[in-house]
């Protein structure tokens, strides 16, 4: 006798991460958890990945700047020596645009959060494990988004209500952030490759909505680049800084009253320990050949502004002290303490011929505000490492 049945076999086991998980009582499906609540159709995943890829660009943007920026302010020990000079505004543009691109995330990332926001009603919560991890993952992603513009945005205008400290924490929620946008485009890669192209009949109010967001995004850069972009400086409506405002026309960020430098000792002289130690006075430097450059002021806030500054290049002062080609420099303030009181620079800043001790800035003796007697200026660092009041060179 024929026997057409076959065997089926054992049925799949599924996944422990698919299990699903009980269903919570119909009674608390209320307020936003009802069927039906959120009626707009733009809360439909092509709009959210339109969003999502105008927001991963710039998100991409402002953390590989701000990871350039942090390796510039804090090298690892290997690649101290390895940090260029130059481009002369390479520190300027990399700064700008991180600072550009972090604010127009704002923006972006409130449009993104409107177009999928009902997703946080949808019923049930948690369907399986799988599920609730991925929320759970959402939720870490969000709000380490949230905190890092938010810290970011606030460090643009020096206020800092926070107990933690600003940069490490931002480098670090930098990391989270977005590392945690990279896990989301993979677990979400087949909804975004079926929703990347666009299908007509096009979604009504889709276009609006989406120029309305980029129109938005347009008029916050324009309104606060010109911090760092000069050609939009007449359209600096809201920058919290102005590049052209303070002490001979540029801004100030530590003043020397806060440093506690505004009366410099009458018997001040710069101090160059190597292997040919002296110590040379005000009056001396200014003997010594002078050169002038253009050298831009770049700020990790965002801000910078170029001048002219004139002094006694780096590199004749460390040949006078017989400091060999390759030594790193250690410079120390007069202010008594502070974060960046104490500056190390590789040689390949040092060495630089427009890094300059410098005196003199767009043709007058330094203010107390921008280091009087004498401050560092070097091609490509960050504004804090160009240090103010500087009373003592070592060579390492």
């Amino acid at each position: 006798m024929d026997d057409d049945t076959t065997d089926p076999g054992p049925a799949p086991r599924r996944r422990r991460l698919d299990l699903p998980l009980p269903a919570p009582p119909e009674a608390l499906r209320r307020g936003p958890l009802r069927e039906g609540t959120f009626r707009s159709r733009l809360h439909e995943p092509r709009t959210a990945v339109v969003l999502g890829r105008w927001l991963g660009a710039s998100v991409l943007l402002c953390f590989l700047t701000g990871l350039l920026s942090h390796v510039l302010q804090q090298p690892p020990g290997w690649a101290a020596g390895l940090l260029p000079s130059r481009p002369v505004n390479g520190y300027r543009v990399t700064q700008g645009l991180h600072v550009i691109s972090g604010t127009a995330a704002i923006p972006l990332l409130g449009a993104k959060l409107w177009t999928v926001y009902p997703r946080l009603f949808e019923w049930p919560p948690a369907r399986s494990v799988a599920h609730l991890l991925e929320r759970l993952g959402i939720a870490v992603l969000v709000a380490a988004m949230l905190l890092e513009l938010f810290t970011g945005l606030l460090n643009t205008v020096q206020w800092y209500p926070w107990p933690f400290p600003f940069r490490q924490t931002h480098f670090w929620l930098g990391w989270l952030a977005t590392g945690g946008l990279l896990v989301h485009v993979g677990a979400k890669a087949p909804l975004i490759a079926a929703h990347w192209r666009r299908v007509r009949p096009e979604l009504a109010g889709r276009r609006a909505f989406l120029g309305v967001v980029a129109a938005s995004v347009a008029a916050v850069t324009v309104t606060t680049a010109g911090q760092t972009v000069p050609w939009l400086r007449a359209l600096d409506l809201f920058a919290p800084r102005r590049p052209d405002i303070g002490p001979q026309g540029l801004p100030v960020n530590r003043t020397a009253a806060q440093a506690g430098t505004t009366t410099v000792p009458a018997d001040w002289r710069l101090q160059v320990d190597g292997p040919h130690p002296y110590s040379l006075s005000l009056r001396e430097l200014a003997e010594l050949p002078q050169y002038e450059h253009d050298l831009p002021i770049s700020c990790v806030e965002g801000w910078s502004a170029s001048a002219r500054w004139s002094g006694v290049r780096l590199r004749d002062l460390l040949d006078r002290a017989g400091a060999p080609a390759d030594a790193t420099v250690r410079v120390t303030s007069l202010e008594a303490d502070g974060p960046y009181r104490v500056m190390d620079m590789p040689a390949g800043y040092a060495r630089d011929p427009l890094t300059l001790l410098a005196l003199r800035v767009n043709g007058e003796v330094l203010a107390a505000d921008h280091g009087f007697p004498a401050r560092i200026v070097a091609p490509n660092r960050p504004g804090v490492l160009q240090t103010k009041w500087v009373q003592r060179m070592e060579v390492l």
